[in-house]
């Protein structure tokens, strides 16, 4: 999240526009953030998009004479869009994905894995961590202020107000299981969210009784 992704889509289908490539660009229905027709970066940037609901009415969409086909937020799509990509790149088209290879569980999401191991080429990109400054690898997903639990849906679409990019110590996950917490992460991942947010004004009292015996 935050890492450039969408741009790096939309600057890649550009130059392939720029080369007199003919280019189409697709995405997820639910991704409505920025507009319906468009992929949109985070810095402004922007591309024509169709919005589609499955993998199986890609095909269908794709004109004869298209040479590069984009797809933005892959990780939204059903399984069914391997199979979808592996046809276009056997009938000689060049397709380019952007999205997340993880959620905010900080596992595999999605059809990503698989387009990982069959991609030609692949880059990752970094964000930067909101806690620490560090390269971020993590989506952290916030609900009310408080990182979201394990067993909450996978797949909620959102700006800056519903994710942040953390690295991995930074990241938390509230209810994950011991042996799924991973090396590095923080232990408060582990603390319910009700208690966490007792302990948090608990800790805000503190420290306003602290300074009102320095101002004293």
């Amino acid at each position: 999240m935050f890492s450039g992704k969408s741009e790096e889509l939309i600057r890649r289908v550009k130059r392939a526009v720029i080369a007199r490539r003919s280019v189409q660009v697709f995405k997820p229905v639910i991704d409505d953030r920025y507009g319906a027709l468009v992929v949109r970066s985070h810095d402004g940037d922007s591309f024509i998009a169709r919005p589609v609901r499955t993998s199986e009415e890609i095909p269908a969409l794709v004109a004869l004479d298209t040479s590069v086909v984009g797809i933005d937020e892959v990780q939204f799509f059903d399984p069914g869009i391997v199979h979808v990509i592996r046809s276009l790149v056997a009938n000689g088209r060049r397709v380019i994905c952007a999205g997340l290879d993880q959620d905010f569980r900080g596992e595999p999401f999605g059809p990503v894995p698989t387009l990982l191991a069959l991609a030609e080429r692949v880059e990752k990109l970094e964000a930067i961590c909101i806690v620490c400054g560090e390269a971020a690898t993590r989506t952290q997903r916030i609900v009310d202020g408080i990182p979201a639990f394990y067993d909450e849906p996978i797949i909620v679409v959102g700006a800056k107000e519903a994710y942040e990019a953390r690295c991995r110590s930074c990241h938390e996950v509230p209810r994950r299981l011991p042996a799924m917490q991973s090396e590095g992460e923080s232990s408060e991942s582990r603390v319910p969210r009700d208690e966490r947010v007792r302990l948090a004004s608990d800790s805000e009292r503190l420290s306003s009784s602290d300074n009102e015996r320095l101002n004293g």
